[in-house]
């Protein structure tokens, strides 16, 4: 996603003001009311993501004009011999210095002959003076990325220039976005979220109060926007980004045709952000009304309908319709092919093996990737990834050895590639784990995901992928039996997706009941109870209380109870999964017979103990931190994390 500065400096003379009169064409009073105040850089309005082009704009100072004035004496208005050379005052030489060096500046193309014209502009005006010609400077140096920190001294320049009266104002909360989306560039993100929250409330208030129109606001809140999407994304705070890009969106809506190129891409950016948190439900009708606008916009043959079929062919695959993630991909490798982009291309093929291999047809996925493996250099990550794929689809036919020789030389592509494109081999790590997971080569499975999370921990904004990591670390540790080294690691896993999920996601939920099957494995029933509660909260929130895993966070709790010997409560829970599963009718027939066993067996306990001294109310949730103590749960053991992934 391109940086909101980029769209504002596009659009940024397009707000109505006057142009400087040459000082050298009339006479100017020596009244002129030419104030710190009024700049000849004009507050332009900002924002709309189409154009990419610096334009020039300026402001009069509103000079006073005087006409030549006769003379009472007509005598004295004869001056047929000489033409006298108008004498300029001190003054007057000023304001035409000041109106060259200004109309230089607002020529000037690049961020060469600005930061020239700036520097000339220096001498002749103070720095309230040079407020918005700092702000356009920082806005183009921002959209070029190529010094942040020379862009960040503009961005601070103009706003200490524009902010000195305290009053509120569009330019204001211009530099404030500006030097938003400097920090964020610098990876200062916290700095970055608070000058956009500044920015974003002040635009509040200028539009409560009337101050700038909703016209001038719009563009300026859309960049605000976005750049809080992309500064949350970056901090792990994927829920919390996607509030602020739907706002972006909505921005979009109102301003741009509704059949914009512009904005069918903005509903893809959208829907890749859905993905990103697993929302596939969520993401796919973006992706549709994308796919729609820009065919109808563009034609079947375009790029941007290609990258639409690619992003659906994600959302598909994610819910399951391996068949339409399949027919997605081929109508977008067409189009790429036509269009001769070999990258893409093969990127789209390799995918196609991987929804193949999703379909169980594994000897065609693999043809499909023996025709690919020519195509990629030798040591390049296409090849490695061609190898990943290759291993999966042998690994799911059982044939282990010739899985691992795959895994192998996948890895050893790689390890020279850790520090080139760490994100990428954390995910390619991540993914041929789960293989030797698959073959129960568990110690092997954890070494990987180890080198993924030191990858991860260095990114932030991956901190998404580093929970959902500590999570499987967590799970496999576990099934090694190693619980108290398991612990640990779900515990950081849960407040990482906690952060970047929020609290009510499913997969949150699975990490919790991991949590509890670890303390009931140390005999700890009553935190284990508490997670499994938590667990069992999430689950009906995220995946309803009929949900197969909500049922089994229940029936869990049910097991804690029981191990405290609070036979009361354990009946309770073990009732309510009675009851769930009566729901799901004849499908579910050995799931409720087991459950009325397990029921009367609590039955035949409790008539047979004292429950004097046992709790017969479930316990409290608990209220701290994870990280803060060791006495927290969550659920079943049988419940894998890869659902998390």
């Amino acid at each position: 996603m391109r940086k909101a500065s980029v769209s504002l400096l596009s659009n940024f003379c397009r707000q109505r003001f006057r142009t400087i009169a040459p000082v050298s064409r009339s006479y100017v009073s020596d009244n002129s009311p030419l104030s710190s105040s009024s700049s000849s850089f004009s507050s332009c309005s900002p924002l709309h993501s189409t154009g990419r082009r610096l334009q020039s704009c300026a402001k009069t100072h509103g000079l006073v004009f005087k006409t030549h004035q006769f003379q009472k004496n007509p005598s004295c208005n004869l001056d047929t011999l000489v033409e006298k050379p108008t004498q300029l005052s001190s003054r007057q030489r000023k304001l035409r210095e000041k109106s060259d060096l200004e109309e230089a500046f607002e020529s000037a193309k690049t961020a060469e002959e600005m930061l020239r014209a700036f520097k000339d502009m220096e001498a002749c005006f103070d720095e309230r003076e040079l407020g918005l010609a700092s702000l356009k400077v920082g806005l183009k140096l921002d959209q070029e990325s190529e010094d942040p920190e020379k862009a960040l001294s503009f961005a601070d320049k103009a706003l200490k220039a524009l902010d000195q009266d305290g009053k509120p104002s569009l330019l204001v909360a211009m530099a404030l976005q500006l030097m938003g989306s400097v920090n964020y560039g610098l990876k200062r993100f916290n700095d970055s979220l608070g000058y956009l929250n500044r920015s974003n409330r002040l635009l509040g208030r200028l539009e409560e109060e009337g101050v700038a129109s909703v016209e001038d606001i719009r563009p300026v809140l859309h960049a605000v926007q976005l750049e809080l999407g992309n500064v949350k994304t970056a901090m792990g705070r994927r829920e919390e980004a996607l509030e602020n890009l739907k706002k972006a969106l909505e921005i979009k809506e109102m301003t741009l045709e509704k059949d914009s190129k512009e904005l069918g891409v903005a509903y893809r950016d959208l829907a890749e952000a859905y993905v990103s948190v697993l929302n596939f439900k969520e993401a796919l009708p973006f992706g549709l009304k994308a796919l729609e606008i820009h065919r109808k916009e563009l034609g079947h043959n375009s790029v941007e309908v290609a990258h639409d079929r690619r992003i659906l062919g994600v959302i598909y695959t994610g819910m399951e319709e391996h068949e339409k993630a399949l027919e997605q991909n081929e109508l977008s490798q067409k189009v790429l092919k036509n269009w001769g982009l070999s990258s893409e291309l093969l990127r789209a093929e390799i995918d196609a093996a991987n929804m193949q291999i999703a379909l169980g047809k594994y000897d065609e996925a693999i043809n499909t990737l023996k025709g690919i493996v020519p195509q990629t250099e030798k040591d390049s990550e296409n090849r490695a990834l061609v190898f990943i794929s290759m291993g999966k689809a042998l690994c799911n036919q059982e044939k282990f050895a010739d899985s691992k020789r795959c895994l192998e030389i996948a890895c050893g592509i790689l390890d020279k590639k850790e520090t080139i494109s760490p994100i990428e081999v954390a995910e390619a790590y991540s993914e041929i784990s789960m293989q030797y997971e698959t073959m129960n080569e568990f110690e092997t499975a954890i070494s990987l995901l180890k080198r993924t999370l030191a990858l991860l921990e260095k990114q932030p904004q991956e901190q998404h992928s580093e929970g959902s990591v500590s999570a499987r670390i967590g799970w496999l540790l576990l099934l090694r039996g190693e619980v108290p080294q398991a612990i640990p690691y779900l515990e950081s896993a849960a407040e990482r997706l906690k952060e970047s999920f929020g609290s009510k996601h499913f997969g949150v939920g699975y990490i919790y009941n991991n949590l509890g099957a670890a303390y009931l494995e140390l005999d700890r029933p009553q935190s284990a109870a508490q997670m499994f509660a938590v667990a069992k909260d999430i689950m009906d929130v995220s995946l309803g209380p009929h949900h197969a895993d909500s049922i089994e966070a229940c029936q869990n709790l049910s097991k804690a109870y029981s191990a405290m010997g609070s036979y009361t409560l354990a009946i309770e829970f073990q009732q309510q999964v009675i009851d769930a599963w009566e729901g799901h009718g004849p499908s579910a027939e050995d799931e409720l017979r087991e459950a009325q066993r397990t029921l009367k067996e609590l039955k035949t306990k409790a008539r047979g103990t004292s429950t004097n001294q046992l709790p017969t109310k479930a316990l409290p949730l608990p209220q701290n931190s994870l990280a803060s103590r060791n006495s927290q749960t969550s659920v079943p053991v049988n419940q894998t994390t890869s659902s998390i992934r």
